[in-house]
Order: C-alpha cells, then structure tokens, then sequence
C-alpha cells in the first residue's frame, strides 16, 4: 500500500531553516500555526482521524485533532533535525543493556508509523549496520531536503523496496547472513502478498506479515519497537522482544506473534492515540 506522506515541502524547509537560524525552542512554538494551517485544511486527514478515535472509543474533538495534527508535525520536523543533528536528542531505552545485546547481532526490529521512529534511526543505540527496509511515498520537495542533510550516521542502510521483490529479498539475506539488524514497518502491508487480516480493537484490520516469514525462515528474533516523544527532543524507546515458536508450523507460528504484535500495539496506542500517524482510514478493505 503506497500511502502519501504528510506534510509539505516548504514548512520543512521553513522549520529547519528557523531551527538552524534561532534553535530548537523557536521551532518547537511554530508548530502551533503550522498545525493550525493543516487543522483548517486538511478535512480528510479530520474524517480519517475522527473513525480512528470513535474505533479506540475515545473523544475526539477539535482540540485533540489539533494536538494530534502537532505531535505529527514535531516528529516530522524531528525526523530530519535529528539527522542534521544527531546528538541534541536524548532517547531512553528501557532495559539499555538487554537491547544493546539483542541488536549485536542479526534481529528484526519491527517499527511502526508511530512517535519518532524515524528520529531514532538518526541515532542509533547499536554500531551493528541497520538496514531500514522501507517504501515510502514522499514529495520530491521533502526528498530533496531529506538527501541534502549529511548523513553523520555510518551504520544506517535503506533498502529501498521500490527496486522489487528479488532485489529486496537478496539484500535482506545478505544483511540477515551479516549478523545485521533489519528494520521493517509492521502496520502497514506493501503488497496483497503480505496482507494479513487480524482483529485490531475489535475490527478486521491488514497487517505486514512479511518480518514475521522472515523471522520464522531465518529463525530470526524480533523486537517490537515504540519510539515515544515524551518532550523536547526527547523520546522514550519501549522495546518487547517476540520469539515465533519454531517448534510449530509457520502459519501458526506466525499467526501466534501477529496477534502478539498487535495486542502490543494496542495497549501502546491507548496510552498515546496521539503518536499513530497512518492518516487514512486503516480499517477500510481497499
């Protein structure tokens, strides 16, 4: 599923260019009429929003869809300072030396669009490679900022799955045969192959079932990763570590660590509906 990214070229640009020029603090206040400028314009993302909150039986009203629209708009505007500046952010990990250990060798971390996840891999907690499989349908104007902040990270890799299927899957092997960390979004299917349907409050939803043919085929464990913004430039990093039963049969065993996965997500979600950035309707069969 190729899903538009939000946000426009020149608020970015705007934002970063104010950032570099007066610092993180005066970004952080412009995001107010940033956002506000989305709250009047972006209907869609309103509607879409609206069903996402009525589905986790929570309020919605106009001052959490501001607010909802403003956490999107730091962690995006965080997603490319972060790379410009890598050591200005803080990110705490829950058990540092438990995660440290797994991410030394060969692991698939499973993200979401959620929180910062894309912060995070500006500043990585391993010097493993990560290998960031990922297909996301930007603007060329916020590409163009994107490849034009140095990259000051050596161990980051995209494997960018608009080459196709074969060449994906040879670089993913290589890097799994490496030892290496792969990264892959679980919430959002990118192709029919990959679609699994499961039960997400309630309601039939697809998920990526591919990280988990990985894991299973390559007897790979997975760890679940929620990049949370708790301030300025500061993100709390809860990881749950899932193992797929290999004494099982791969459609059960798969079918067990979804639903896992899930349940994971839901409890994170009802404690941050605010931090899920997938504006579209993620229960709708298209």
């Amino acid at each position: 599923m190729n899903v538009k990214q939000r946000g426009s070229g020149w608020s970015i640009k705007l934002a970063f260019n104010l950032y570099k020029l007066f610092g993180y603090k005066f970004v952080y206040y412009i995001m107010y009429p940033v956002s506000f400028f989305y709250f009047i314009f972006a209907s869609n993302v309103k509607e879409s929003l609206k069903e996402y909150y009525k589905i986790l039986g929570l309020e919605f009203n106009n001052w959490i869809y501001f607010e909802h629209l403003r956490m999107f708009a730091i962690c995006l505007v965080d997603r490319f300072i972060s790379k410009y500046d890598p050591s200005s952010y803080d990110f705490i990990y829950e058990e540092k030396e438990t995660v440290l250990k797994i991410m030394d060798s060969k692991t698939i971390l499973l993200f979401s669009h959620f929180g910062g996840w894309a912060s995070s891999s500006s500043n990585p907690v391993t010097k493993n490679r990560i290998n960031i499989v990922m297909q996301e349908v930007i603007l060329d104007s916020i590409k163009e900022i994107e490849s034009n902040i140095e990259n000051k990270i050596s161990n980051i890799n995209i494997i960018d799955q608009s080459m196709g299927q074969i060449p994906v899957s040879i670089e993913i092997a290589n890097a799994i045969s490496n030892d290496e960390i792969i990264a892959i979004m679980a919430d959002r299917p990118t192709s029919n192959k990959y679609k699994y349907k499961t039960k997400f409050f309630g309601k039939d939803a697809f998920f990526n079932k591919n990280p988990f043919k990985i894991s299973y085929k390559t007897k790979t464990p997975i760890l679940c990763c929620f990049v949370i913004n708790i301030g300025l430039q500061r993100y709390k990093v809860e990881t749950i570590k899932l193992n797929l039963d290999l004494n099982l049969k791969e459609k059960e065993a798969i079918d067990i660590a979804i639903k896992e996965y899930v349940k994971l997500f839901e409890d994170i979600l009802k404690k941050y509906p605010n931090q899920w950035f997938n504006f579209y309707n993620f229960w709708e069969n298209k």
